[in-house]
């Protein structure tokens, strides 16, 4: 079933092509050999199947190696940090060989093979994966599918000439197609890298670099792309990767006279690596990044008979959280998440507060305008908001690509410092520090409470501040991003089991949510999940399909919830909170404290 599947994508994608059977054969040897060269502990774990990322005990960590612990040997010995915060799945931001100096983060791979020597090698990354599966934790590495860098060893060759090579990338002799593509094709980063196409005059060669000219674009209509990507995914699958985050999925397919993002070819390549993935590492999943709006995010789910991705990003329950703290106003948060997008059964939500990334402003504009506010005027208040330039904001931050024509932006910031944390610190005000205190819990028991997989910023679990230090670096200041993707501060996080000190508080909590999650089934990954109205504008509130009941307050003050808004959706007349221990009678009106938060049984 699954090899005729995976046929039949094949040749509806590269069939009238004259060599689609040559090809197919080879990616079929590909397969073959991978699933030969498969280890056998390896093999032991692919028995037990896919499912565990379903599990409530399934918690993550983003972070960078060179920020968080320096290099692999260094990662090693801080393990037991990762595995005391209760993280049983870690992801390692870029780590492979990358192009030096200007590398957009590391998304310009040089090796996909070899992990940078600034870190260590591949068999020291190997023995890392081995010792963190012993912990009972898995690691996911950022698999980048729409392009190379220039000086990757397939660029090398096209630069020198070498047909088959210019082949794997989309370049041209002339500047006619690249002008057709301009016509309808959006810019990536029309600030900072304006225009989809790089003229190179050594090659007298146009070629699509739709992110950075030192990104070159590949070339998916050619059945050698797709056979060599998937022979390096099988590849690193083998030395134990359980999670590929494919990274810019909806680029990886273009056609002239479109937008050349989300178009079905790209869904037809993502199901055929799930179907090579199953086959060679059936304990392995697919994380799928694509961040645009919600109806074509949730399309990378696949569906029943075929799927793509098992995880995406909840990056709309993300932006949502951050309105809803500015505005002391949760309605578009539960409207907007209680739009039912249809997904495949075992399809699951990464819920973040913060990653790497700027927070761009993608909210549902109809439900903005129905709740009596301009889209245009609330996303301003918001860009401003999280700049610290609003009059009453708590926040401290940057704008990343702001348009001067436009007015739009997008934010930068560690989520301590937008959750005012840095501000309160640097005005020395004990109240304004406990609630930013409060805001930053807030977030993280949301992100744990929430149908789906919790993923922790590495950082944000001791309150890390905005890294100022990036304006010294020529490479760095730029860019705003590196405002959050900071050093991690040791010494701080030292101060964790500190009593009385803001890092101990914070971590400890965590912690305590972390493992409060992975000892109940209330809390798996795959619940369904309803948003309810708790008739006040200030408290969010949902309820999960195996009983659990949340309640949240989003302001700095005081709320009280009418019982009566509550008890249709329970038959009990009591509940326990699963945090505090304390107990909520349903007779009466429920009282939350500023940016309280209730996990009910």
């Amino acid at each position: 079933m699954r090899e005729g599947t995976l046929k039949e994508f094949y040749f509806e994608l590269y069939g009238k092509q004259g060599n689609a059977e040559q090809k197919y054969q080879e990616l079929r040897e590909i397969i073959e050999t991978a699933k030969q060269s498969r280890k056998k502990e390896l093999k032991q774990n692919d028995v037990k199947g896919n499912d565990w990322y379903l599990s409530e005990k399934t918690v993550g960590m983003m972070l960078y190696l060179d920020n968080f612990s320096g290099d692999l040997a260094e990662f090693e010995k801080k393990i037991n940090y990762i595995a005391e915060l209760g993280i049983t799945y870690v992801h390692f931001m870029p780590l492979l060989k990358t192009r030096d100096k200007n590398n957009d983060g590391g998304y310009a791979v040089v090796d996909y093979l070899k992990i940078h020597e600034k870190f260590g090698d591949m068999e020291q990354f190997e023995k890392i994966i081995s010792k963190l599966h012993k912990k009972g934790i898995h690691t996911c590495i950022d698999f980048v599918l729409n392009h190379t860098a220039k000086e990757h060893e397939w660029a090398l060759k096209a630069k020198k000439g070498e047909k088959e090579f210019q082949d794997m990338y989309m370049m041209y002799d002339t500047d006619y197609i690249p002008n057709e593509f301009e016509k309808t094709m959006p810019e990536v980063f029309p600030l900072v890298a304006p225009k989809n196409f790089t003229y190179y005059d050594e090659m007298k060669k146009w070629i699509l670099t739709s992110f950075y000219e030192f990104q070159w674009d590949l070339n998916y209509k050619n059945p050698e792309v797709f056979n060599k990507i998937a022979e390096i995914m099988c590849k690193l699958a083998n030395i134990g990767i359980d999670i590929f985050r494919l990274d810019a999925i909806p680029f990886m397919w273009k056609e002239i006279g479109t937008n050349c993002r989300n178009l079905p070819q790209v869904h037809m390549l993502v199901k055929m690596l799930h179907i090579i993935l199953g086959e060679v590492a059936p304990s392995a999943i697919m994380k799928g990044e694509a961040i645009v709006e919600p109806k074509e995010i949730v399309k990378y789910f696949g569906d029943e008979e075929n799927r793509e991705c098992e995880v995406l990003y909840n990056a709309s329950f993300m932006v949502l959280l951050w309105n809803s703290l500015a505005t002391k106003d949760v309605r578009l948060m539960q409207r907007s998440l209680n739009i039912n997008y249809q997904t495949p059964k075992n399809s699951v939500w990464v819920n973040y507060a913060r990653c790497h990334d700027d927070i761009g402003w993608g909210l549902e504009e109809n439900i903005i305008r129905e709740l009596g506010m301009d889209p245009f005027l609330h996303k301003q208040f918001l860009i401003n908001f999280y700049e610290g330039k609003y009059k009453d904001s708590f926040a401290i931050g940057e704008l990343y690509e702001f348009d001067e024509k436009t007015m739009d932006a997008r934010n930068s910031g560690t989520l301590a410092s937008l959750c005012g944390l840095e501000k309160a610190l640097k005005e020395k005000n004990q109240y304004a520090v406990e609630l930013a205190v409060k805001r930053i819990l807030l977030l993280h028991g949301m992100i744990i409470a929430y149908t789906g997989i919790p993923m922790i910023y590495s950082g944000d679990e001791i309150g890390t501040l905005n890294n100022w230090e990036y304006k010294q670096d020529s490479e760095k200041k730029q860019d705003s991003r590196w405002l959050h993707r900071g050093k991690f501060d040791w010494d701080k996080a030292a101060l964790r089991k500190q009593y009385g000190t803001i890092e101990g508080y914070l971590f400890q909590n965590v912690k305590k949510m972390i493992a409060t999650r992975k000892e109940s089934t209330l809390f798996s990954s795959d619940t369904t999940v309803q948003c309810f109205d708790t008739w006040n504008q200030s408290v969010f509130g949902f309820k999960n399909g195996n009983g659990l009941m949340v309640l949240a307050n989003f302001s700095e003050f005081q709320q009280a919830i009418c019982c009566e808004s509550v008890k249709g959706l329970t038959e009990k007349k009591e509940l326990t909170d699963l945090l505090q221990g304390k107990t909520i009678n349903l007779s009466e009106n429920i009282i939350l404290g500023p940016y309280e938060f209730l996990w009910l049984q």
